[in-house]
């Protein structure tokens, strides 16, 4: 029989076989055991974690006559059927190569017709994010309401890119990533079957290669076997998947730590002629400096999951402070995003060692080591600070003394003055609003103002509340403020001021450039512009309302039609009933 590869010999064929899913199968055990199987599942996760070999289990499992715990007998007919691919009931689909709308319209007709072999007609859709969007909108249907007796299984990696109207038509089971131990344990299970020999820290270098994936750990394991001679070893496993031995990262860290710019250098250039891949020469080293912090804080815990470790780690991690330690990855993981969509990863490794050997090391108290000269320069920054300190208790004590003598009220109108000059008056703009402003324009900007106010947020709104429009013109408005923090916050404001003209120009086609005051400046500034501008020519299309016809715009429409029936008829002919 020609040979097939470790992860398809070691595929799961029992639920008690899928390896760090623990809460996802036990679940689906429970659903068979209680028979309450839903029409549709959705298994989402990394690659190689699980997600096709526990829908084939599934399919069996609610097939099977002989179940026991919920388990497949793998034994019966149709459970041999299943496992060899070969029942017609069990239909796997790639909607990777089989992604468009005809595809899916042929399960619709075909899902009519009841299983011929098994109980169940299952449809196990692999890569199911591939399908399109009019692939989606078939299925939509049918997914919802199968015929009795069919099962859906949906499996992806990125359940992102499926449309939230097939997820809610599912029961979803997450899978995680397998733990390094997990597969660890799984690897060595196996090549005790096969009656091979290995070293046990090869086991953990392939399972941190693998990252989580128990598929891609086969694959690497089938290939550190094709490539070792009789037992598997560290150095195999390391040449196979590129990884670093732990002594090109004792030296490597070593240099760091010993600030030697030139052999860190030197190290690199020896790993990466060995042909090392920029990005597992920085994952290793990542996962070399969590080491160093895991020993540093829970030693026992670091020596179950990774093995033996190196002298050299051990001194490393006594030496080397845990501060500088989270330099280290920050710098490293800084490289690893720049090299990504680099072509010349290479330069930017080398910069990232001669920053690492750059940095001051620090010693068992945490404290850096400091050049002299840089020790000099504080001493006198601390004198020049002490110095400061006593100049400024001397001014605090004199102006104690000045404020006892001095009467208070001339300090508060001082204080008071201040805070009133605090905010800029934007008088030039305010006088060019005024110059061009016409009772028209305010009318007609008063009269939306409300609904203006409603298509706003709630922040907004509640801070133009406290304002009031006082003139207008073609180009611009003046807005007066009742406290000039929210003046000067409306003015400070751009996303504000967008919205008022954007609301604006939908309600009245008017897209103004407006100007905050606060309005203890207006009457001033109204009167100022007057005087100023009293007897000229352009003074003739200026309509600046005065504060008696303010007052007579504020009149309610009642109190003025009794003031014209007032003039119509007389005093004594009018009689005003309120209804």
């Amino acid at each position: 029989m020609a040979y097939q590869a470790l992860y398809r010999v070691w595929r799961s064929q029992r639920f008690d076989d899928v390896v760090g899913q623990k809460a996802v199968t036990q679940t689906l055990k429970n659903a068979i055991i209680q028979n309450k199987i839903s029409h549709a599942y959705l298994f989402t996760g990394p690659r190689g974690t699980g997600k096709t070999s526990a829908a084939k289990i599934f399919s069996k499992a609610v097939n099977c006559h002989h179940l026991v715990d919920g388990e497949p007998c793998n034994e019966c007919e149709t459970c041999r059927a299943i496992t060899a691919g070969s029942c017609n009931d069990v239909i796997e689909i790639d909607a990777a190569s089989n992604n468009g709308v005809e595809e899916i319209r042929d399960i619709r007709e075909k899902v009519k017709y009841a299983p011929t072999q098994a109980d169940y007609k299952v449809y196990i859709i692999d890569e199911v994010h591939m399908l399109s969007t009019g692939a989606f909108n078939a299925l939509l249907k049918t997914l919802e309401e199968p015929p009795k007796n069919v099962i859906f299984i949906l499996a992806t990696t990125e359940p992102h890119k499926i449309p939230l109207t097939i997820i809610s038509r599912t029961q979803r089971f997450d899978f995680k990533r397998i733990s390094t131990q997990d597969i660890v344990d799984h690897l060595a299970f196996i090549l005790n079957k096969l009656t091979l020999s290995y070293e046990d820290q090869a086991l953990y270098v392939i399972a941190r290669a693998a990252e989580g994936g128990m598929r891609d750990a086969l694959s690497i394991l089938d290939q550190g076997l094709s490539f070792c001679e009789e037992t598997l070893t560290v150095a195999d496993a390391m040449q196979v998947t590129g990884s670093l031995t732990y002594e090109m990262m004792d030296h490597y860290l070593s240099a760091c730590v010993a600030q030697e710019t030139e052999q860190g250098l030197e190290t690199l250039e020896t790993i990466l002629n060995e042909g090392r891949e920029g990005n597992r020469f920085l994952e290793d080293l990542l996962l070399y400096c969590r080491d160093l912090l895991m020993y540093q804080q829970a030693p026992n815990l670091l020596l179950n999951k990774s093995g033996q470790l190196t002298e050299t780690f051990k001194k490393l991690a006594e030496q080397i402070n845990p501060t500088m330690v989270y330099q280290y990855i920050k710098i490293l993981s800084d490289a690893q995003k720049e090299i990504r969509m680099s072509t010349h990863p290479t330069i930017y490794l080398e910069v990232a060692t001669v920053k690492l050997t750059t940095l001051s090391v620090g010693n068992s108290e945490g404290t850096s080591r400091v050049h002299p000269a840089d020790l000099q320069e504080v001493k006198q920054l601390q004198q020049k600070i002490v110095q400061i300190e006593k100049e400024l208790t001397q001014l605090k004590a004199r102006q104690e003394t000045v404020g006892t003598t001095e009467d208070s009220v001339p300090v508060t109108k001082t204080v008071a003055g201040k805070k009133k000059n605090s905010f800029r008056l934007p008088k030039e703009r305010v006088y060019q609003v005024l110059t061009e402003a016409t009772r028209e324009h305010l009318i007609k900007v008063k009269e939306v103002w409300s609904d203006l106010l409603n298509m706003l947020t709630v922040t907004q709104r509640a801070m133009l509340k406290a304002s009031e429009i006082v003139a207008a013109s073609s180009t611009g408005m003046v807005l007066s403020f009742d406290y000039e923090i929210l003046c000067t916050r409306a003015t400070e404001d751009e996303e504000l001021q967008v919205a008022v003209r954007n609301g604006l120009v939908t309600l009245i086609q008017y897209e103004p450039q407006f100007v905050c005051i606060p309005s203890e400046y207006w009457g001033g500034l109204r009167k100022e512009f007057l005087q100023q501008n009293q007897g000229e020519h352009s003074i003739a299309h200026t309509t600046v309302p005065s504060q008696e016809e303010e007052q007579k715009e504020q009149e309610t429409p009642t109190e003025q039609v009794v003031d014209e029936a007032v003039q119509l008829f007389g005093q004594d002919f009018v009689e005003v009933r309120d209804d």
